[in-house]
């Protein structure tokens, strides 16, 4: 060995590097996963050992059009930006059993028909193909346009998807396919990593769409390295709503449009169904003429939601009284509750306040401050408020109402759902179709209205 060289011990599962060779690695607790490699030490010498990167000029790169590949469920395409990018890598992650492989059938099937060039390939090592076949034709998907590999050897897939080039390629899971140039076994975090890097490859120079579906680990969070969600394109989750047959579908990243929209589905016997109108859905069950509910308005991306802010304050019994929320920020609650102490007098000090959005969604909009405050005070004084009334607004910690963003979408919302009054900031315009109560202070409201 040269006096530029020196001997490391690498491990197999995680890259963790040791000068000496140990039996159980010291960062991810494998035993024997250790190996030796020799590298260079002499910087110099190795970077002179290339040639340098080919330099482009942006102002001659020639302008494409992206055309997106429409999938014709509009919760999908919303989500994803419009539709799914030519040579875009994306991640659907998802909980077991929530219906990933149901809405990317349904995906597969229309695309695979509005193709006419190309077909899509479903890469499966997790199920044989009469299983696919199966759940397919139980969704009424055609097959003439689908066609299945059952393989896990990444080094195969990745020839059989440059030999046939189909528009849309699903691998089904990413957590089972694997690379046989690694000692590891599939799963690990090398493995997963190489596969998709493999499959990114294959993606950008061929310009085929790829659907890689993660799992879920107990923490809610893709399985795998976390680096595996900076290489990929799009990540979206599947997410299902507690006692409901709703699913939410939302992109934490997304290279090619916002990653604020929010699709709303069904699940039924036939697959997923659209829900268009979604306020209605978290409004369906109200039973609002009772007190401490208040209906706010939320945005997710470029839609408003009508949600149920339901509230339930009682004499706290022994100790200190508690503060609890479900589908609302518990932090943003503690400081409402001492906003509504301090700036409207309400006295809260002795009384347990419990914070519930219908539904089961969850929610950081801090419009829906003012619906907040008004469910809890309506609570405690038992006075119902107007069920045909909403509320709209963030409270600040001087008890003033601010105004928020979009607040003529979240007014035209209410009004087609049939409200007939407002609670808006003193700066919002008029509304014809809706009685407007300005209001600048959060005293003025609750002496007011309750």
């Amino acid at each position: 060995m040269s006096k530029n060289s020196k001997t490391i011990f690498v491990c197999a599962k995680c890259d963790a590097q040791s000068s000496k060779w140990i039996g159980r690695c010291l960062e991810c607790g494998a035993w024997g996963s250790l190996s030796e490699q020799v590298v260079n030490t002499d910087e110099k010498k190795a970077d002179s050992a290339f040639a340098p990167a080919l330099v482009i000029d942006l102002e001659k790169v020639q302008d494409i059009d992206l055309n997106r590949l429409k999938t014709n469920i509009g919760e999908v395409d919303r989500v994803m930006g419009g539709g799914i990018t030519p040579g875009s890598l994306i991640l659907l992650a998802g909980e077991p059993g929530i219906g990933k492989s149901t809405i990317l059938a349904q995906i597969a099937d229309v695309i695979g028909k509005s193709s006419s060039t190309g077909k899509v390939i479903y890469v499966s090592g997790e199920e044989s193909a009469a299983q696919v076949k199966s759940r397919l034709v139980r969704l009424g998907c055609d097959l003439k346009k689908m066609q299945f590999i059952s393989e896990t050897d990444v080094e195969k897939i990745k020839p059989a998807l440059l030999l046939h080039k189909p528009v849309l390629a699903i691998i089904d899971s990413i957590q089972t396919v694997y690379s046989s140039l690694l000692p590891s076994e599939a799963g690990g975090i090398n493995q997963i990593r190489a596969a998709t890097v493999k499959l990114l490859e294959v993606a950008k120079e061929h310009n085929i769409a790829i659907i890689l579906v993660g799992h879920i680990t107990k923490d809610g969070l893709a399985a795998g390295p976390k680096s595996l969600e900076h290489i990929v394109d799009t990540v979206l989750y599947l997410e299902s709503q507690a006692g409901h047959d709703y699913r939410l579908l939302r992109a934490t990243k997304n290279r090619f449009g916002s990653i604020n929209e929010l699709g709303v589905f069904e699940m039924t016997g036939s697959g997923f169904k659209e829900i268009l109108n979604p306020s209605s859905v978290f409004l369906d069950e109200k039973n609002r003429s009772i007190s401490g509910s208040v209906v706010g308005v939320v945005m997710e991306g470029t839609r408003p939601f009508l949600v149920e802010v339901q509230a339930l304050v009682t004499k706290t019994v022994f100790g200190y009284p508690q503060r609890k929320a479900s589908g609302f920020d518990l932090n943003r609650l503690q400081v409402l509750v001492s906003v509504l102490s301090k700036r409207a007098n309400i006295n809260l000090t002795n009384q347990d306040v419990i914070i519930n959005i219908a539904g089961g969604l969850k929610v950081t909009d801090p419009a829906l401050d003012l619906a907040v405050c008004l469910a809890i005070a309506s609570s405690l004084l038992n006075q119902i408020i107007d069920s045909k009334t909403v509320a709209i607004g963030e409270v600040g910690l001087g008890g003033e109402i601010r105004s928020v963003g979009k607040i003529k979408e979240r007014l035209f919302e209410a009004e087609k759902l049939g409200f007939k009054t407002a609670i808006v900031p003193d700066a919002v315009v008029a509304n014809k179709n809706l009685h407007l109560i300005k209001q600048k202070k959060l005293e003025d409201i609750v002496r007011n209205l309750i």
